[in-house]
């Protein structure tokens, strides 16, 4: 009976990408010198969609702070990637983005941006100084596992299983990058379905979480009269059956509130190991809770700490420019014959979701109280019981552990085999913290696949 199986492709290369991110791109640029075939594989229509994405509103390359401030962002992993980010770290980047004809300039934040703003410009010239070094890019090409090695293939040769459109590819390659990001984003091409294709040759990677994310909060349900806290309430509720059900806002703020920004407030965090988060800036109520960059900044320790103790709730400061004195001062000026509303707009400047988030969490009796009224609005508990899902969230935390990883990022039970950028454990903040350590971890990839095959058999 004749053979009527798809046929299959065949190609060979010296150092094999996969992945067509910032890391991916870097290690491609790394590895293609002279002589050295380098080819890149991306599952997408085209390569740096997520970057591009992350350009829309303007992209933020890196951060001008000083390198041991800098270093510190990146919590747990900081001893792990010194060495990476001494290398290739914010300046380095940004005299690597001038040399690509990108003006950068420090913003009023410290963060670094194009003079443009825009990630395409600099995504096209990169591309076509990598085309121009040889590289040879393959879109709609995903990574499905590892082949069977060939009779004939050189010692050091792996053997890579790709899905096209058209039919299966497999690759042959002495040595391989992966850069294939995380877990969020998937319609992007960061899925996380590579974790069970290393795991299975006995690479040990940490569960993916979401990182830069939003979170849930707990809807808020008046006790029948009795004016029952925001607090008490919460503590009944995450201790009953029915908390899953209950999550959001009250159907009123999210009608009216669901998408608008809390500006100039602050928040305030201590979890359960003492570990401790206070910092101004704005964020965005949604439908289900809060997300935006000052929920980004402490969604690590939110996370964590609802993954210990089920639940975590900071402090919201709605007027951090005034101290607790002085608005308890102004609540207690008589107001005649002024709404609450009027009166709060008029001596505190609180209008729209401020004065909306007060009512969502105070009775109407505990609003006329100055008392606990002030210290709502210099401390609004609010609790945080669920992270969105992490194909929500910007970034993500978790994946291969550098315990599985060599110093040249080369992985432990898989000689020849490299892996970069947001794939491997670490997590960072945004203001230029995750695009940075991704580009430096790609240049050591890159660099060390190509100084390799040197040392390979051939």
């Amino acid at each position: 009976m004749p053979d009527t199986s798809t046929p299959t492709d065949s190609l060979h290369c010296d150092v094999a990408i996969i992945g067509g991110g910032p890391a991916g791109l870097m290690a491609a640029e790394m590895a293609a010198v002279p002589g050295v075939s380098v080819h890149v594989f991306d599952a997408m229509p085209s390569v740096g969609r997520k970057f591009l994405l992350a350009g829309k509103g303007g992209l933020n390359l890196t951060h001008s702070e000083p390198f041991d401030s800098f270093v510190q962002r990146y919590g747990q992993a900081q001893e792990a990637i010194a060495a990476t980010l001494q290398q290739f770290g914010a300046e380095q980047l940004c005299e690597w983005a001038h040399g690509l004809g990108i003006e950068t300039f420090v913003g009023t934040s410290g963060r670094v941006f194009p003079k443009d703003m825009k990630a395409a410009p600099l995504l096209r010239a990169w591309l076509h100084r990598l085309r121009s070094q040889g590289v040879i890019f393959h879109s709609r090409h995903r990574w499905e596992g590892w082949g069977a090695d060939a009779a004939g293939e050189p010692a050091q040769a792996r053997v890579l299983q790709f899905t096209t459109p058209e039919k299966p590819v497999q690759v042959h390659a002495r040595a391989i990058v992966l850069a294939l990001g995380g877990a969020s984003w998937a319609r992007l091409g960061s899925d996380g379905q590579w974790a069970p294709l290393l795991q299975q040759n006995g690479v040990d990677i940490a569960p993916l979480r979401p990182a830069n994310c939003g979170f849930d909060t707990v809807r808020h349900t008046q006790a029948g009269g009795g004016g029952e806290t925001r607090r008490d309430f919460l503590r009944n509720l995450l201790g009953g059956s029915d908390a899953a059900e209950s999550v959001g806002w009250s159907e009123h703020f999210t009608e009216r509130f669901a998408g608008q920004p809390f500006k100039s407030v602050a928040i305030s965090f201590t979890d359960s190991a003492g570990r401790t988060f206070q910092r101004r800036g704005e964020f965005v109520a949604t439908a289900t809770g809060v997300e935006g960059s000052l929920i980004y900044a402490v969604s690590a320790l939110l996370r964590d700490e609802i993954e210990a103790k089920g639940s975590a709730t900071l402090e919201l400061d709605l007027l951090p420019a005034l101290s607790h004195e002085r608005v308890l001062q102004e609540l207690r000026h008589p107001r005649g014959s002024r709404s609450l509303s009027s009166h709060l707009k008029s001596r505190l400047h609180l209008e729209g979701i401020k004065t909306g988030v007060l009512y969502e969490y105070l009775s109407k009796e505990e609003m006329t109280q100055p008392e606990t009224l002030a210290r709502a609005i210099k401390g609004l508990p609010i609790t945080v019981v669920a992270a969105r899902p992490v194909d929500e969230a910007i970034s993500t935390a978790g994946g291969v552990r550098f315990s599985a990883l060599d110093e040249h990022y080369m992985l432990r039970s898989m000689p020849g085999v490299f892996c970069a950028g947001e794939m491997l454990d670490w997590e960072a903040p945004t203001g230029g913290y995750l695009l940075t350590a991704c580009c430096a971890m790609g240049r050591v990839a890159g660099q060390d696949a190509r100084a390799y095959l040197q040392r390979a058999p051939a």
